[in-house]
């Protein structure tokens, strides 16, 4: 049974708005019934710009969420990390902190993140010359981080990543494997591979420019893997840690035509799957991308039958084996956002919900965090903006 609801939110800035749904029951095929328990904004709507939001469980049970906001994006110089916290136990957020500031420059696109050792990790960009091919990756660390308001970081640095020079040679190889795209070059206008492959031979464009956007996946073995992408080269890449976060390399470059914004889920061979938003030429497709050596080198991208509108999706494997997957399964807009479901791993997916739904075009539901907490619930962010007013919203689906 696939249902639809409609939330409709007035233009209302100073009030926190609950929703109890009690219960909304969605019927998974070949699964017992989940239910969709409470959606709630983390803090009120106003105009000020707000998006790309993380979220993560802490060992306490708190839940701990961030985003970006300001007054608009990589243009505008006023944009911060902030953050809330949800205390396990309680029913309403508490009141927005801040978590990261570069003084004159925008941050953007943090993930929260824990490591083996109970190290909280908030990793952001710096964006220089306000041009998102010249950010700056950034992280700090807490082991103070489970009391009321913000963290206490212990540490902060920038991570300077240095793809080898294999990394020019593999982004040529990777597009001479591509399909042809049947688009059309004038003789006088260079190629868009050309022009990437010569970008890649270049040291300072490779070795910057790297962004976050999903969170991390920790592998069995304790490796992590920090999906990163580059709007200046249009592809992804992954950095990876086996030392719980402290040093990074590179993977090869996972090539496409406009591959960014990876989310990582491991099936129960070892392979990992990428899926990944198009930013390239129509019809936009999720993307997908396989590693079958934690992460170190990855297939030929391929579009997926499933619909995305070049806007970012978030991926969780379930514990009994399902793969869940949010994203706006539209061709053009973000006003519908959808839960879908694969039952076999990735190879196919099903959408089965909206969770939200306007008919208005300029809505935007969008940029999601999916996580699976202790208590078995699945707890889901994504920036809200309807009629000109923007809040993170915050979700929970008891599975």
């Amino acid at each position: 049974m696939i249902t639809n609801f409609k939330n409709s939110i007035s233009r209302v800035s100073q009030l926190y708005i609950f929703i109890l749904i009690a219960p909304i029951m969605v019927l998974f095929p070949g699964h017992a019934q989940v239910k969709i328990l409470k959606k709630q904004t983390i803090f009120p709507l106003q105009e000020n710009h707000v998006h790309s939001s993380s979220i993560v469980e802490l060992p306490n049970g708190d839940i701990l969420s961030c985003w970006f906001e300001g007054s608009g994006e990589r243009n505008a110089d006023d944009v911060k990390i902030k953050g809330a916290r949800l205390k396990n136990g309680e029913k309403q957020w508490g009141k927005p902190f801040l978590l990261a500031d570069t003084p004159e420059f925008p941050d953007c696109n943090p993930v929260l993140f824990i490591n083996p050792k109970n190290e909280l990790f908030l990793f952001w960009i710096v964006i220089k010359s306000n041009r998102w091919e010249e950010s700056i990756l950034k992280y700090k660390k807490s082991i103070q981080y489970e009391s009321y308001g913000p963290p206490v970081w212990s540490w902060q640095d920038i991570i300077l990543l240095k793809p080898g020079e294999d990394f020019k040679k593999s982004t040529e190889l990777k597009f001479n494997e591509l399909p042809e795209r049947g688009v059309g070059w004038g003789e006088y206008a260079p190629l868009y591979e050309k022009m990437l492959v010569e970008a890649a031979g270049d040291k300072t464009k490779r070795q910057s420019g790297w962004m976050t956007r999903t969170k991390p996946l920790l592998l069995n073995s304790g490796r992590i893997l920090l999906p990163l992408y580059s709007d200046g080269f249009n592809f992804s890449i992954i950095a990876y840690s086996d030392d719980n976060g402290n040093r990074w390399k590179t993977s090869e470059p996972i090539v496409g035509y406009g591959n960014v914004q990876p989310s990582l889920t491991q099936r129960k061979n070892g392979d990992i799957v990428a899926l990944m938003r198009d930013n390239g030429d129509r019809p936009n497709r999720v993307i997908q991308s396989i590693s079958s050596d934690q992460g170190e080198n990855w297939s030929t991208v391929k579009d997926l039958n499933i619909y995305n509108p070049g806007s970012s999706l978030h991926t969780l494997h379930l514990s009994r084996g399902k793969w869940l997957m949010v994203n706006n399964n539209l061709e053009h807009g973000r006003n519908i956002l959808n839960l879908n479901q694969s039952l076999d791993e990735g190879e196919t997916w099903e959408s089965i919900f909206e969770i939200e739904n306007s008919d208005n075009q300029k809505d935007s539901f969008s940029y999601p965090t999916i996580i699976y907490s202790k208590k078995k619930q699945i707890h889901l962010t994504y920036s809200y903006s309807s009629r000109g007013q923007k809040t993170i919203m915050h979700a929970i689906i008891e599975n």
